[in-house]
């Protein structure tokens, strides 16, 4: 079970705050995009466009519930995870704590605008252009990654490491930068 779970919407930094707080923490950490696309062997673009998004979800349920059962460190979820109601319940009852990285659309659409990998590895859901999307994605998701959240970290306009100390500080726990770099 991880000692935390990273929930937002794509490009809200998930990844590298995952990064980040391992190792702050001295833990490990695995983004369940990555882990999905290492399972399947192709790209969760490849997977959509081949097989549609029904077997995306169902792959990434499977993968999901996988970490939160085995995982021991910070995990970062996929985007849209929270979409499924048995992915809030497991999120809800092994993910925790669960910090939602939240961020204003302007800011998503920019980062995802200067993000090369965004096309290859980002696919378009549910018929939008991925970057023109952003917007009703994120009026659809915000109640599901509220109800998951035990956190709400503003992620628009820090640094990852700002958002990363401010998640430790909520953890009540003492990081290895703490410690002078040492680890317990």
């Amino acid at each position: 079970m991880p000692i935390l779970t990273l929930i937002g919407y794509r490009g809200t930094g998930k990844t590298t705050v995952a990064r980040l707080l391992a190792e702050r923490l001295a833990v490990p950490w695995v983004d369940a995009d990555a882990a999905l696309e290492e399972r399947l062997g192709c790209s969760i673009a490849a997977l959509v466009e081949r097989r549609g998004e029904a077997v995306f979800r169902d792959a990434e349920a499977e993968v999901l519930t996988i970490l939160l059962t085995e995982f021991p460190g910070v995990l970062a979820t996929g985007g849209g995870a929270v979409l499924r109601e048995s992915n809030r319940r497991l999120l809800r009852g092994s993910g925790r704590p669960v910090a939602w990285l939240d961020c204003p659309a302007e800011t998503i659409r920019a980062r995802l605008a200067a993000d090369p990998s965004t096309l290859q590895r980002r696919p378009a859901l549910g018929g939008r252009d991925v970057i023109a999307g952003v917007e009703a994605d994120l009026r659809e998701r915000e109640p599901l990654y509220r109800a998951c959240a035990d956190w709400v970290i503003d992620a628009g306009g820090r640094t990852p490491a700002d958002v990363a100390a401010e998640i430790v500080r909520l953890m009540g726990r003492v990081d290895a930068a703490d410690r002078g770099g040492k680890t317990a």
